[in-house]
């Protein structure tokens, strides 16, 4: 299986649609009464959220030099 880099701007992405998904299935259930406002108001701020999660990783990322060693020369 390919490795991706790790990226929690689209892991609170995702967990906020998990989320908001989850509390509208419970309210339809009728396990929850959920408060509509609440999740309406849930989307835009976990898309907030994971935007500035992007935008501070991607300038702490462009700050700090690459992992991998240099090649070495060949003789």
């Amino acid at each position: 299986m390919k490795r991706h880099r790790f990226e929690p701007a689209r892991l609170i992405a995702g967990l906020t649609a998990l989320a908001i998904g989850s509390g509208y299935g419970l309210d339809a259930l009728g396990l929850w009464q959920a408060p509509g406002l609440w999740l309406f108001l849930a989307l835009p701020a976990g898309l907030v959220l994971s935007g500035i999660t992007a935008a501070v990783r991607a300038t702490a990322s462009r700050d700090t030099p690459p992992t991998d060693p240099p090649p070495l020369p060949h003789t």
